[in-house]
């Protein structure tokens, strides 16, 4: 999402076994006939969806100021540049595993930084969020972010040299494509010759009309939130609490009225797709709405830059139909541009990859939440399996993650209150399904979000409304080396495990695009020796060609010493016998090799059988399952 309130900032996959054309699961001759109603088994054609996404917020990505001052301006506190995101820098982020880099906030959007000198409208504070702007208020579509240029008139080609050098690097470039509303006072000055601004021809005495760029209400004048104030110190010559908009607007997240609170999205105005929000939701869809054919331009026009896909913000509060009008329309000429829709509501979920033909969408409201709640101690883990049944069918095409600009940080007292409590939690993330993964810039070495930055207050997030420096982050920067010389031990540790971890991702054919068998269930409940049903979870990934066992255990103070039970339904399932002799290979930590015998694993009714494994606290496993 793209805006949010003070207080909570929310914006908001020979001998030789063959494979089925149906499942992706191995063929063989099992002792127990396979079903498809085997609750442990994911059955569902698998592909390799395994993309992994850094997202930066660009404009603190490259930022080496330490300042913080709240509510401090652009030259106090600093601002990073496209140009901060140098070959060095893309070459590290490579390393660690990444494929695709989601630059956030790239296009201008409203600012209380006053561009005037270089012939850029300024805004009025009244209606931006912060000193630096929520990157979801976007004020010209066809621009660049000036703040983000070393050369603010050079803005274009520093853009272009940085698409030029990600490709360079090996890296995908992504952007996020905002859809659902723009800042209050849109008006785009670097729009190709011929467009047309949106709004330019809306007739403003109608509410509603199919031909309007927005919503309009008639006869009533817009007005400020009461409670948008800023410190007293701060002094905005242009926030005086007055905002000419006549008649008003609709507002970004749906309120229909000229007095929005300041717990919405004040800042924004929502964009007409030919729905009559305040006639029962009627769909004017025929002819073709003039917003659907303004905004597939914007999306061809940075495709047409070398862009290589778009996360589009609330994706869900834009009619499916004109997702499944514009995506295809722009994979005429891009055929490889990827979608990912940001979408909260599951019973969207298959409309909007069948019909709306996205190829990603988010899972938050399912592994996301299911994960925080376990690290909370509000849920056990027996609560994850529910979430990939729940799945079948386009578990692969799930995006997951533990943070991003809306989320609060993993080492926040609002979330796990350490980093490394994120170990576990990323192990699932990332392994669990064949689908795209992505992580948040600087938490792969803990940052915490600590600090009143300013708008967003103090939430346990890195504020995507002021201008600040990202302490943890701004220690592997070490000044523009992107070494992570000022590391502490304990944070070198743990960007060593995400890279690890985001490798294997990449290179293990199990975890890119196998397919799942879970263990959990199978060994819980007293079922097995020493297995803590709270804390420890299980599950196998394989190919016809790659057996794999991950475990994790989320307890943080106790190790688990237990025995792992893998049923003979789950030997045949991945394809091995289930008389044979096997080892374990540790993949992510080079632990002793574990020897272990089939037959005394499939033991399930007799506790005390099983693989001997210990986990230490917050401890992970991959191990490559080996004949012996």
């Amino acid at each position: 999402m793209g805006a949010g309130s003070p207080a909570v900032a929310q914006h908001k996959k020979s001998g030789k076994k063959t494979k089925t054309a149906a499942t992706g699961v191995p063929k063989n001759t099992p002792k127990q006939p396979l079903t498809m109603n085997d609750p442990h088994l994911l059955q569902e054609p698998t592909a390799d969806h395994k993309i992994i996404v850094y997202q930066m917020m660009t404009r603190l990505f490259g930022n080496q100021n330490t300042t913080n001052k709240i509510y401090g301006s652009l030259e106090e506190n600093g601002v990073g540049k496209m140009n901060d995101v140098s070959a060095t820098a893309l070459a590290e982020l490579r390393k660690l595993g990444i494929s695709h880099v989601w630059y956030t906030g790239l296009i201008e959007h409203a600012t209380m930084t006053d561009f005037t000198p270089f012939g850029i409208p300024l805004d009025d504070a009244d209606v931006v969020k912060g000193r630096a702007g929520s990157a979801y208020a976007i004020k010209d579509y066809y621009d660049i972010s000036p703040e983000l240029a070393v050369q603010v008139p050079n803005r274009m080609q520093e853009f272009a040299a940085l698409v030029e050098r990600n490709h360079q690097a090996g890296l995908k470039v992504l952007i996020d494509f905002v859809p659902n509303h723009v800042a209050r006072r849109y008006r785009s000055d670097a729009k190709p010759a011929g467009v047309q601004d949106l709004g330019q021809t809306d007739d403003t005495g109608k509410a509603f009309s199919p031909s309007n760029n927005f919503y309009y209400l008639p006869g009533s004048r817009f007005q400020v939130p009461r409670e948008y104030e800023l410190p007293e110190w701060l002094k905005i010559p242009t926030k005086d609490g007055q905002f000419d908009e006549f008649p008003a607007k609709a507002t970004g997240n749906d309120q229909f009225t000229a007095t929005p609170s300041v717990n919405d999205w004040f800042e924004t105005i929502k964009l007409n797709y030919g729905v009559d929000y305040q006639n029962n939701r009627q769909k004017h869809f025929s002819p073709i709405p003039d917003t659907w054919v303004k905004m597939r331009d914007i999306l061809h026009y940075w495709a047409g830059k070398g862009v290589d896909g778009f996360r589009c913000d609330m994706a869900e509060m834009v009619p499916v139909e004109f997702w499944a009008w514009a995506i295809p329309e722009v994979k005429k000429s891009f055929p490889q541009a990827l979608f990912i829709a940001e979408i909260y509501n599951p019973n969207e979920y298959r409309n909007y990859i069948d019909t709306g033909k996205f190829d990603y969408l988010y899972d938050k409201v399912g592994l996301y939440d299911t994960l925080k709640a376990v690290v909370q101690g509000r849920a056990g883990a027996g609560a994850i399996p529910p979430n990939w049944r729940q799945l079948q069918g386009i578990n692969g095409r799930m995006l997951r993650f533990l943070e991003n600009h809306d989320e609060q940080r993993l080492a926040s007292p609002d979330f796990a209150g350490q980093a490394e409590k994120g170990i576990p939690l990323m192990a699932v993330t990332a392994t669990l399904g064949s689908g795209p993964v992505m992580i948040y810039f600087g938490q792969e070495v803990g940052e915490r979000g600590a600090g009143i930055q300013g708008f967003s207050g103090e939430d346990g997030r890195t504020s995507m409304f002021d201008y600040s420096g990202a302490p943890a982050h701004q220690q592997w920067l070490n000044g523009g080396k992107y070494d992570g010389g000022q590391l502490s031990p304990g944070q070198r540790q743990l960007r060593g495990f995400y890279t690890k971890l985001l490798n294997l991702c990449t290179q293990h054919g199990a975890i890119r695009q196998g397919g799942l068998y879970d263990l959990h269930e199978i060994n819980a409940t007293g079922k097995s020796e020493g297995y803590d049903d709270r804390h420890l979870y299980a599950y196998l990934r394989f190919t016809e060609t790659e057996q794999l066992l991950i475990v994790v255990n989320f307890d943080a103070v106790n190790a688990k010493k237990f025995k792992l039970k893998i049923p003979e339904a789950g030997f045949d399932a991945i394809g091995l016998p289930s008389y044979k002799k096997y080892r374990l290979v540790d993949l992510l930590q080079q632990q002793p090799k574990v020897d272990f015998l089939a037959a005394e694993a499939a033991k399930i009714t007799v506790p005390s059988t099983g693989i001997a494994l210990e986990l230490p606290p917050l401890g992970v496993g991959i191990y490559r399952i080996e004949r012996r």
